[in-house]
């Protein structure tokens, strides 16, 4: 890769992490500082900070990731830790620029400012993890520890961190906020996953039948999309079989049922999720 491609590709994904934080930002402060909620992990703790003691959140998440960046640089990626400190002061500079906008929402219902700040959370942090970036905090926690112990399962820490912040809540706030909470957070959790995976919902199928090349053929023709032969072996007949891989679109999968069936009544279709999917026929997933 060239120069000025390689820095064509930096300016994009850091771009895309000031977007995503400023969403993120977003969220916050319309929604979730409208109903004393939190949000997960360093930015739930300077909420309740904030929440507590009146000082400003965009400020105590920079003083608190300021010894987790130093770390990051000497122990992880500098791409990585770059990308993490811009997201960081987007975050903060965002929770600055958008806090006149913290009551312009007239809605009472907590339930839903819930709802909608796990939305924009969700989808602000997803843009910031898929162009390799992160809001510091528990990303930079993680990838430290993941540096030094491998297969160290990342999740466990940030469910007790968020435990311990849905806890505070319920202390502080009672047991009906901290529930809304944990809404909010399960919320931003599942959109955080759709928004790096892609929200192109794409089916993996696995065909196989005795008219592989009859059925292959209409495939292509029909839908317009490739099958390969992957070269198998019966366990009980024994028998050298082709099964047919091929990904199609969820619009297209009655279709494809169809003309299998109507090739080949007794062929086994196996109809699996495919959360991605790149190549020739089929956009990148991107946001």
């Amino acid at each position: 890769m060239g120069f000025k491609a390689l820095n064509k590709y930096i300016i994009k994904d850091i771009v895309m992490v000031i977007i995503g934080s400023l969403i993120t930002a977003l969220g916050i402060n319309m929604f979730l500082i409208h109903a004393n909620l939190l949000s997960g992990g360093l930015s739930g703790i300077t909420l309740i900070i904030q929440y507590v003691t009146g000082f400003p959140a965009a400020y105590s998440l920079l003083i608190l990731n300021i010894p987790l960046f130093f770390l990051s640089y000497k122990k992880v990626n500098k791409k990585f830790t770059f990308l993490s400190l811009i997201g960081t002061i987007a975050l903060s500079v965002g929770l600055i620029l958008t806090e006149p906008l913290k009551n312009t929402i007239q809605v009472n219902d907590i339930l839903l400012l819930g709802l909608y700040g796990g939305v924009l959370n969700g989808i602000g942090v997803g843009i910031v993890f898929s162009n390799h970036g992160s809001t510091g905090g528990l990303d930079i926690v993680s990838a430290l520890i993941k540096k030094k112990y491998g297969n160290f399962d990342i999740g466990t820490i940030t469910f007790i961190v968020n435990f311990i912040i849905v806890s505070i809540s319920a202390c502080i706030f009672g047991l009906t906020s901290a529930l809304y909470t944990l809404v909010s957070m399960y919320i931003a959790s599942y959109l955080v996953d759709k928004v790096i995976k892609g929200f192109n919902r794409q089916k993996l199928i696995l065909i196989i039948t005795e008219k592989e090349e009859d059925v292959s053929k209409v495939l292509m023709s029909e839908l317009n999309r490739g099958v390969t032969f992957l070269y198998a072996k019966g366990a009980y007949t024994k028998k050298d079989k082709k099964v047919l891989y091929c990904v199609v679109s969820l619009s297209q999968l009655p279709k494809l049922k169809l003309i299998v069936k109507d090739i080949d009544e007794g062929a086994f279709i196996s109809i699996l999720d495919a959360s991605e999917v790149e190549g020739r026929g089929f956009k990148k997933a991107s946001l």
